[in-house]
């Protein structure tokens, strides 16, 4: 049975950074690419960013480019998401999810974990 449980989440002033991790287990982790995606309320659910399988390649949405960092340890069937000068606007549930394929992680993951709150204050 596939788990993603993240952890991290908080709240944080504009101008912050918090770190959040996703604890992958179930699948061989090494294999699969993982991914970042975030819901504000009333909004969609929108991508954030994109690891490969081996942490070669990696994959940002131009709102949070240059501010966020993707990362992944083996060791730990980890995937961590830096984040980094936040805005109020970054103010979402962070999810995380994987998939066997680098693309279909960043359009439509086959699994997703249950996910953990990012508020932002101004």
């Amino acid at each position: 049975q596939v788990q993603l449980v993240e952890s991290g989440g908080g709240l944080v002033q504009a101008g912050g950074s918090l770190r959040l991790s996703c604890a992958a287990s179930g699948r061989t982790f090494s294999w699969d690419a993982m991914g970042w995606f975030r819901q504000a309320p009333g909004k969609e659910r929108e991508f954030v960013t994109a690891i490969s399988w081996d942490g070669g390649r990696t994959y940002y949405a131009d709102s949070v480019k240059g501010r966020f960092t993707t990362s992944r340890e083996f060791a730990k069937s980890t995937v961590y998401l830096q984040m980094n000068s936040l805005k109020p606007e970054d103010t979402a549930v962070y999810y995380c999810a994987e998939d066997s394929d680098y693309g279909l992680v960043a359009t439509r993951p086959a699994y997703w974990g249950q996910g953990t709150q990012v508020t932002v204050s101004s």
